[in-house]
């Protein structure tokens, strides 16, 4: 990774840190970086925050505090499978920076987030971007939608990047791999 992009993250970094925006609503997450730098940026992961028992208290992307590899990061890896690609070699960010306390404080905590992520995606410049779930895909999709399964699997232009919305990999949701086995499949054959 480029010194220089490392810079500029830290950067962005050092505001989300400043924030108060979402003061009563999250637990500021505790890690110096709320980026995590893969080995190249053509595809940038967003997820919808961080996890109660992932990266925000493990420091390990994916990974809870015994070092076990996270359920939704099973899933993922299975769907990354598809591409011959590894989650824990591809950059990855969250919509919201901090812990919510409660899920109803997603939509307006990513509204206040949406700026931080801009720039960090300015500064990646990633080839595709891929939303985890419902609140990172209307954070970045610039039209609203109805129902989240109308614009999964469908590839957006936004701006300069394309947005590639998946189910959610958290194995709660029946959808988490058979749901998103043919958008991986779309990917190998027509994006990569």
């Amino acid at each position: 990774m480029n010194e220089e992009v490392y810079k500029l993250l830290q950067n962005v970094d050092k505001s989300v840190h400043k924030c108060t925006l979402c003061h009563g609503l999250v637990e500021k997450f505790p890690n110096t970086d709320t980026v995590f730098l893969g080995r190249n940026n053509d595809i940038v992961l967003v997820g919808e925050a961080p996890a109660n028992n992932g990266w925000r208290k493990s420091h390990l992307l994916w990974r809870d505090e015994s070092g076990k590899m996270l359920p939704s990061g099973v899933v993922l890896q299975k769907l990354f499978d598809i591409i011959d690609k590894n989650i824990l070699e591809t950059t990855f960010l969250e919509a919201v920076k901090c812990y919510p306390l409660d899920r109803k404080y997603l939509k307006v905590c990513s509204l206040h987030c949406k700026e931080f992520m801009m720039a960090q995606l300015e500064i990646l410049n990633p080839k595709l971007i891929i939303t985890l779930g419902e609140f990172p895909t209307r954070t970045l999709l610039d039209f609203s939608f109805k129902r989240f399964s109308d614009v999964v699997g469908n590839v957006y232009e936004v701006g300069k990047y394309l947005v590639l919305p998946i189910y959610h990999p958290s194995p709660i949701s029946p959808k988490s791999y058979k749901g998103n086995e043919p958008i991986f499949e779309k990917i190998k054959n027509e994006l990569l």
